[in-house]
C-alpha cells in the first residue's frame, strides 16, 4: 500500500515535470521552433482544431516557420489565429503559404520573458509539492485504518519528501538552463 502511494506521487511529479518542460519549449527565444504554435486552436467547420491538425509545419530558416493549410480557405483562419494568440507574431501569406517571422527578442522582452519562466518554474514547483501533501495525506489515512504502522509511515513520509526535493532540483535546473538561454544573445 505504501509503495502504491509513493509510486503514484512519483508517477504524477514526472508529470507535472513533463508539462513544465512542454511549457518552457513554447516560451520562444529568438530561434524559431514549430512547438511554439502546438497550443494554437483554429476554427475548422465549427470545431477547434490543433493548428497542427489543419496545416504542415516546417521550419524554412532558423528564423523563420512555414504553415502550408491544407485547404486553400484555411489561409486567413489561421493567420488571424496565429495574430490573436499571446505570442505576439505577425504572420504573412505567399500563395499557399504562410511564413512566420520570430522577431528578435529585445532586452526587455528577455526580461518579461524570464519572468513567465519563473513564474512557470513556480507553478510546477507548487504542483509537486501539493502531490506531496496528497501522498502524505494518503499515508496517514493508511495509518488511521491500521493498515501501515507508524514507524512505517514516518519512513514513507520521509521518501516522499526526499522524492519531492529530487524533482524541486530538477525543476530548478530547467529553469537555469532556459534562463541562460534566453539571456543569451
Amino acid at each position: 500500500m505504501i509503495a502504491d502511494v509513493k509510486k503514484t506521487a512519483e508517477q504524477k511529479m514526472n508529470k507535472s515535470l513533463e508539462a513544465l518542460k512542454a511549457d518552457l519549449g513554447k516560451i520562444r527565444t529568438g530561434r524559431a521552433h514549430t512547438g511554439i504554435l502546438d497550443h494554437i486552436t483554429v476554427d475548422y467547420y465549427g470545431t477547434q482544431m490543433p493548428l497542427n491538425q489543419v496545416a504542415n509545419l516546417t521550419l524554412i530558416d532558423a528564423r523563420t516557420i512555414g504553415i502550408s493549410p491544407w485547404e486553400k480557405k484555411m489561409g486567413a483562419v489561421i493567420e488571424k489565429a496565429i495574430r490573436e494568440s499571446d505570442l505576439g507574431l505577425n504572420p504573412s501569406s505567399q500563395g499557399d503559404l504562410i511564413r512566420v517571422p520570430m522577431p528578435a527578442l529585445t532586452e526587455e522582452r528577455r526580461r518579461e520573458l524570464t519572468k513567465v519562466v519563473k513564474s512557470e518554474g513556480e507553478n510546477a514547483k507548487v504542483a509537486v509539492r501539493n502531490l506531496r501533501r496528497d501522498a502524505n495525506h494518503h499515508l496517514k489515512d493508511l495509518l488511521k485504518e491500521k493498515a501501515v504502522s507508524e514507524d512505517d509511515e514516518r519512513r514513507a513520509q520521509d521518501e516522499i519528501q526526499k522524492l519531492t526535493d529530487r524533482f524541486i532540483v530538477e525543476i530548478d535546473k530547467l529553469l537555469a538552463v532556459k534562463e541562460k538561454d534566453l539571456m543569451a544573445v
